[in-house]
């Protein structure tokens, strides 16, 4: 109805991610929706490990934003200034929302996170990198977080050939509030498809070729061992996506530039802006995390467009991971269980799927 298009609030959603495309997807019926992307498609990026062992993949983890909004207009541009709730866009463009949700995300290096705004330019650019890590006898993970070792146990899993060295400065795997019997399961596995761990001191520098290119890698660590490889993946350094923020909502943001937030993701000092996700100090940085924000805030939008109801507040997750090794092995420490889960569990949950079913259900919409 005309009426009802002219007098639903509006929302704008900046960033597409695993946060930002629910706001906007399940506000769709209730307000008039922008979702602000500079990309193409979504980007299951939970899986840009598999599709960078096995470039199949590459078609499910790239799903278009124009399936996502019935209603709502999706625009393909990025936010390059954002003071309260007016946004300035890099086409020029100007908008000036009832709401406002902040979802930009943080930056990671490739090919974790895709930085190509073009769909087939991204894919070319995975598959460009797949050549040369199949090409590649030896290869060097700079980084034993989470990303370093899943892209460990993916290279064994279908290269298993090929020889993987994991460094961190750290003195173990998988930093964060997890429980040390989680590394050592994690550890045991490593060592069992023969993947090398180089702990505890850091490098001297980076090498100097370019990251996921094949090209002769010699660096050592600062206590003199030597590192070669044919290829390395930098698999460290997140950085939120919160310079475009100006004014007030600049001032927002803490000492590592991610945006303080209260119990309902409302942006401090700001009664109709919000943020979610990487770039919010609400939880850690986890798809999982952004996912359950964004499915609440966009159910406390609605209640306050619509009346009815009470908003809800969003509560921190205790600490919780998993962690494939390929789509066979891996472990994870999930909340409600006692003591970890196994290969098993972790194949069955994440593993084999890589969760793309998962991330692809929202995008069912065909626009008129």
């Amino acid at each position: 109805m005309v009426e009802s298009a002219v007098t639903r609030p509006s929302v704008v959603v900046l960033g597409g991610g695993y946060g930002g495309h629910k706001v906007a997807k399940l506000l769709d019926d209730v307000a008039e929706v922008t979702l602000v992307d500079p990309s193409e498609s979504f980007v299951h990026n939970v899986a840009s490990w598999r599709a960078l062992v096995e470039p199949q993949w590459l078609d499910q983890i790239f799903i278009p934003y124009s399936r996502l909004l019935v209603h709502g207009r999706y625009l393909r541009d990025r936010a390059v200034e954002a003071d309260g709730r007016r946004v300035t866009l890099a086409s020029g463009r100007v908008l000036e929302p009832d709401y406002l949700v902040l979802a930009t995300g943080t930056s990671y290096p490739f090919p974790a996170k895709m930085d190509e705004p073009g769909t087939e330019a991204a894919k070319a650019r995975v598959r460009n990198a797949h050549e040369a890590l199949r090409g590649a006898e030896r290869v060097l993970l700079i980084g034993a977080g989470p990303a370093g070792l899943e892209l460990a146990g993916e290279i064994k899993a279908f290269f298993p050939g090929k020889h993987v060295t994991v460094a961190d400065a750290a003195p173990d795997i998988l930093p964060g509030p997890f429980d040390q019997e989680l590394r050592d399961e994690l550890r045991k596995q490593l060592d069992a498809i023969g993947i090398e761990l180089k702990l505890g001191s850091r490098l001297r520098e980076l090498p100097g070729a370019p990251p996921a290119a094949a090209a002769p890698v010699a660096i050592a660590t600062e206590v003199g061992e030597k590192l070669t490889a044919d290829i390395w993946f930098r698999c460290f350094g997140a950085t939120p996506r919160t310079d475009y923020l100006r004014g007030s909502l600049a001032l927002a943001r803490d000492e590592r530039g991610y945006v303080r937030v209260d119990e309902h993701l409302r942006v401090r000092g700001h009664e109709r802006v919000f943020a979610i996700g990487d770039i919010a100090d609400a939880d850690r940085d986890m798809a999982a995390f952004a996912g359950a924000q964004g499915e609440l805030l966009a159910a406390n939008l609605r209640t306050a467009i619509t009346g009815e109801g009470s908003p809800s507040a969003y509560e921190r997750h205790p600490a919780m991971i998993l962690v494939p090794l390929g789509p066979e092995r891996g472990a994870g420490q999930l909340p409600g269980q006692d003591g970890i889960v196994g290969p098993g569990t972790a194949a069955e949950l994440k593993g084999r799927s890589m969760l793309v079913e998962r991330a692809a259900a929202l995008f069912d919409a065909h626009p008129a």
